[in-house]
């Protein structure tokens, strides 16, 4: 695996970039076949395929996170969401102190809802952060790569995780994801009933649909759409390939 940024004090003063990327995943359960950190590894290669297409600076991920509504299911670990806004507005002050005004959440856990907040706080006088991948990014990816299932019934170690690590990490998945599908789409007390109240292998979704050649087509629909979010940080029109 090459999940974390390899580059050097001096490649980054050379490149000069004006934006960074922070990854942002979970370490949370993902059934018996995806590790805990599957969030994180989504994240993190998400950023690594963002920063090897535009002028951006790669961060190390934050690897736990909020994942209360899985409760205490064996190994995960979770963060308030007071922590992890903190530990965002610290990694975004010590970046304008080096001269990067500008930071991309990118985010592969549904349920770090604080980062729409912290997102809407920076913005507040003018454009500094945007999160990525957000839900039509992730519709149009599903689209482009052919998924048969919709996010809201594919929410956990289902078709388009698995896919992406089946593509980008495949040592990360383990067997068994053939015979693990779950449905639980009526799921109204999620917040508060948690996930072991809709399933009890810990997965909701259809991981038998996955395959690789899926996770690379989402991953290029994401990359080509990150576009648009450095447009909207006024970074200038850099279309990237699909």
């Amino acid at each position: 695996m090459n999940l974390l940024p390899t580059v050097t004090t001096v490649d980054v003063q050379e490149q000069a970039p004006r934006v960074a990327v922070l990854p942002i995943g979970s370490y949370e359960q993902h059934g018996a076949y995806l590790p805990l950190v599957t969030d994180t590894a989504i994240a993190c290669v998400i950023a690594r395929e963002i920063a090897a297409v535009y002028p951006v600076l790669a961060l190390p991920p934050i690897t736990i996170a909020c994942s209360h509504e899985h409760g205490t299911w064996p190994g995960t670990v979770s963060i308030s969401a007071r922590t992890l806004h903190a530990l965002i507005a610290d990694v975004a002050a010590s970046l304008e102190a080096s001269g990067i005004r500008k930071l991309v959440l990118v985010n592969a856990h549904g349920g770090n809802y604080v980062l729409s907040n912290i997102v809407q706080e920076a913005n507040f006088i003018e454009p500094r952060m945007s999160l990525f991948p957000q839900g039509r990014e992730w519709n149009r990816a599903r689209e482009h790569a052919g998924l048969s299932s919709n996010a809201h019934d594919d929410m956990h170690a289902g078709e388009i995780e698995t896919s992406i690590l089946l593509h980008a990490e495949p040592t990360l998945v383990r067997p068994g994801y053939e015979g693990a599908d779950h449905a639980a789409s009526d799921r109204p007390f999620l917040l508060t009933l948690g996930m072991k109240e809709y399933t009890k292998s810990g997965v909701i979704g259809f991981p038998s649909h996955a395959a690789a050649e899926k996770g690379r087509a989402v991953l290029a629909s994401l990359t080509s759409s990150f576009s648009d979010h450095l447009l909207a940080l006024g970074e200038g029109d850099v279309r990237g390939p699909l």
